[in-house]
Parts: structure tokens; C-alpha cells; sequence
């Protein structure tokens, strides 16, 4: 009898379990069909930076791919922030004005101002973010709804495809393509079709995306480049949004325009900075944008219905170090000029180098990166030993993986109809110690100097 009771009990027992399974089963098809990630994420679920950075961790090459120097900070940033720290001013500590820290909206309008050509309300016609990023993010949603057509020049930083479409908008491509293939090439060979640029603008067009200095490619948009997007923004009444992270990275003999002091276009133009970038401290995460306070307003929308106000002590201690830079601007001491001309040296260490081993290197007018043409070694890469659709993953995982040098695939920064454009190059970061730069040199002339073929 016992044994009849415990039996039927065993049969209960795995009969409830298998409802339960098939109920939570059912229950998790369900829930997952309801919270799936809304469509305007979908393509966007991982980065080029979240694989590389894993596959850094694992292989732990020399690592030429993220935009950040491996050397110190300027002391005197570092510490007005130490100071910063450690004030019993509650105005350092606690919450900052959500549009911009007084101090340093202040100190922004004060470089800009003389920049610009205009005073600058520092209250109405600036904001502070969390890094450049945000700022974009902000400038994006903030003026972009549903079927506008945003121009994105490509190659892009890879946020801008993503943002324009989380806001509802339509991302048009236009690549940039170089005019030289062999012998010396600079990134000012890399340029617009301006019967396709002026072919894109239309009705629906809302706003254009300009980054100069320009990343990847280093590219310092000229005169005559910047009048050709100023007049057709003009004609069609178009925003640009203005990406100029690397302001302060310009080399010899060439100059950064601010499309903002064109003709007419203070009115339609949004200009982003980086704390970051200016002062070689990228982990700080401070960004700004200015512009006309009818622009600024919507920028300031978003932001104080997602973050509202930043990091304090940051902003105070980013404010310390724009007005000491402020005050020796036309000195060769003001890291905006040292900082360039130390970059200088590295960008033509690193292009030799990659020359003598036989790749091909576009020489940067601005920033940080140099985009090379690996194909000339292409023989002693073993391409089929990845997975990866496009060429330049494979040469980009291969080299961290067996010769310990990374880079980033510049196809990252392409929409899919244009990757192949970036197919043949790698994206190499020079903001780096010297010992690191020689390194670099070691292992590519040790390598491709060897008989074998990988």
C-alpha cells in the first residue's frame, strides 16, 4: 500500500514538474517577445570596441587601437583636480548646474569667444556633457524625429549610425575616397565627390555630421571643403553638427576652420569639444557643445531628462586648466601647442616606420590615428585562419592574436554598402609612449624581415 502511495506520489511529483517546465517555458517564449530590444537598437548590440578590448584582454598585444594616451596626464590638470578632491567647497562637491558648471561654461565661452569671433553667453549658448559622446547623443535627439535624413561622411566614428537611427532618422552615406594610391599620401588626398555631396541634399535633409580633424583619416577639412558644406546647408537649411574633438591637434602648416565663423553659419552649427582629447585625459568623460541657445536648448532637453548635471570637481578642475591655458595661449608652453607638437614627432616616427616594413600609411593632418594600408604584406598574413566577413577584422584579429600589435579595422566606421571601402587598412593610434612606439617598429620589422611566410 505504502509503496502504491509513493509511487503515484513520484508519478504527481515529475507530472507537476513537467507543467511547471513547460509553463515557464511557455512563459519566457512569451516575455521574450515582449521585451525584446526595440528595433531602432537592433544592428547595434555590440561594438567594434567591446571586441577588441575582449580580445586585448585575452591576447594582450601591444595595443595601437584605442584612442588613449599611455602616458601621463599634464600635472597641472591632474592637480586641480587632487585640489578639487580634496575642497570643503560645497559648490566642488555637491550637484553643479545641470547646462554646465558655472566656472566652466565661463572658461569655454571666455576660448571660444576669441575663436569664434562672437561673444558666447556662457548660460545660454553652452552646455556640458558626459564626454563628447554625450554631447552628440543630445545634439542627435535633440533635433532629429522620425524620416529626417541625416549626411554622415564616411569613414565615421561608429556612434553616429546608431544615434541617427535611435532618434528615428535616416543616416545618407557619402564616402571619402583617395585621390592618390601610391608615393606619399596625405589625408587631405582622401575627399569628397562635391556632385555627390550636392546630389544628397534635399527637402528631408535635417542635418550633416562633420568631423574635422577627422577620425580615422586625420583629415583637416579646408576653406574650400568647408564653404561646399556651408553653401549647401545654407541652400537647404540644413544643422551641421560639427565634431571637433581634435581641435587642438593640428599639424604644421596646416590650420583648423571652424565652420561656425563661416558666413551664416553660427545660426545653424553645433559645435563639440572634449575635455578629454584637449587635455589628454580621456577616462574624465567631459564634453561640451555651443552654438545659438535656440540650438542649445534642445541639447539641454535631452540631457537634463537623462543625466542633468555631470561630474562636479571634473568640470571645476577642467575650468582650472582652461584658464591657465587661456592665459599662455600664444606661448609654445600652452599644451594646446606642445601637445601638437610632440604628436608631430610621433606621426612621422610611426610613418616611416611603417613604410621601411612596406605598408602604406595615410600621413594625418590632425589627431591621432593614421590609417595604413596593410595589403603590401599581405602574403605573410594568415587571413584564412579568421572567420571574419571582411578582410580588415581578419588582418586586425590575426596581428593581435600572433604578432601582438592591435589595431582597429577601419571597416568599422563604413556602412555596410561601403565597408569594402575600408577593407585594405588598419587604424593605428600614435598618442603613445616612445618606448611603445619602438616596440611597435620591433615587432613589425622583426616579423615581415623573417623568411617565413606567417
Amino acid at each position: 500500500m505504502l509503496k502504491t502511495v509513493l509511487n503515484r506520489r513520484n508519478t504527481l511529483t515529475l507530472l507537476l514538474n513537467r507543467l511547471n517546465s513547460y509553463y515557464f517555458r511557455e512563459m519566457s517564449t512569451t516575455l521574450g517577445d515582449k521585451f525584446k530590444l526595440p528595433e531602432k537598437y537592433k544592428g547595434s548590440e555590440t561594438t567594434v570596441w567591446a571586441e577588441f578590448i575582449a580580445l586585448a584582454l585575452e591576447h594582450k598585444p601591444l595595443n595601437l587601437g584605442q584612442g588613449f594616451p599611455d602616458f601621463a596626464a599634464p600635472e597641472f590638470v591632474t592637480d586641480a583636480l587632487a585640489k578639487c578632491a580634496k575642497s570643503d567647497d560645497p559648490l566642488v562637491q555637491q550637484y553643479s548646474r545641470g547646462h554646465g558648471h558655472l566656472r566652466l561654461v565661463k572658461a569655454l565661452s571666455q576660448i571660444y569667444s576669441s575663436k569664434i569671433g562672437r561673444e558666447i553667453n556662457p548660460l545660454t549658448e553652452i552646455i556640458t556633457t558626459a564626454g563628447a559622446y554625450e554631447a552628440l547623443y543630445c545634439a542627435i535627439l535633440g533635433h532629429i524625429t522620425d524620416g529626417d535624413e541625416v549626411i554622415l561622411i564616411e569613414p565615421f566614428f561608429d556612434c553616429y549610425e546608431p544615434m541617427v537611427s535611435a532618434a528615428g532618422g535616416k543616416p545618407v552615406f557619402i564616402p571619402l575616397k583617395p585621390k592618390k594610391t601610391s608615393g606619399t599620401i596625405m589625408s587631405s588626398d582622401w575627399v569628397l565627390d562635391p556632385v555627390e555631396l550636392t546630389r544628397l541634399f534635399n527637402a528631408k535633409t535635417k542635418a550633416i555630421v562633420l568631423n574635422t580633424p577627422h577620425n580615422p583619416l586625420g583629415k583637416v577639412f579646408n576653406l574650400e571643403e568647408l564653404t561646399l558644406i556651408a553653401d549647401l546647408c545654407k541652400k537647404w537649411n540644413v544643422l551641421c553638427i560639427s565634431d571637433e574633438v581634435y581641435e587642438w591637434m593640428v599639424y604644421e602648416p596646416y590650420k583648423h576652420i571652424r565652420i561656425a565663423t563661416l558666413p551664416d553659419m553660427w545660426e545653424r552649427t553645433i559645435t563639440i569639444g572634449s575635455a578629454g582629447k584637449t587635455f589628454s585625459v580621456t577616462g574624465w568623460k567631459t564634453g561640451w557643445a555651443y552654438g545659438p541657445s535656440n540650438l542649445i536648448h534642445h541639447l539641454c532637453v535631452v540631457h537634463q531628462n537623462m543625466l542633468n548635471s555631470i561630474n562636479t570637481p571634473t568640470q571645476e578642475a577642467i575650468a582650472m586648466g582652461l584658464e591657465m591655458e587661456y592665459a599662455r595661449i600664444n606661448s609654445p608652453d600652452c599644451y594646446f601647442v606642445s601637445l601638437a607638437r610632440e604628436l608631430k614627432d610621433k606621426r612621422d616616427y610611426m610613418g616611416k616606420f611603417l613604410k621601411e616594413v612596406g605598408m602604406n600609411p595615410v600621413i594625418p593632418e590632425g589627431g591621432y590615428f593614421m590609417m595604413v594600408d596593410w595589403t603590401p604584406i599581405a602574403d605573410k598574413v594568415g587571413l584564412n585562419e579568421e572567420t571574419d566577413e571582411y578582410k580588415d577584422y581578419r588582418f586586425a584579429k590575426w596581428m593581435s592574436k600572433n604578432k601582438k600589435i592591435q589595431g582597429i579595422p577601419p571597416s568599422a566606421f563604413y556602412s555596410v554598402p561601403h565597408k569594402h571601402l575600408g577593407e585594405n587598412y588598419i587604424r593605428y593610434c600614435f598618442i603613445k609612449k616612445e618606448e611603445n612606439l619602438k616596440k611597435a617598429e620591433e615587432i613589425l620589422k622583426g616579423w615581415v624581415g623573417s623568411k617565413s611566410k606567417i
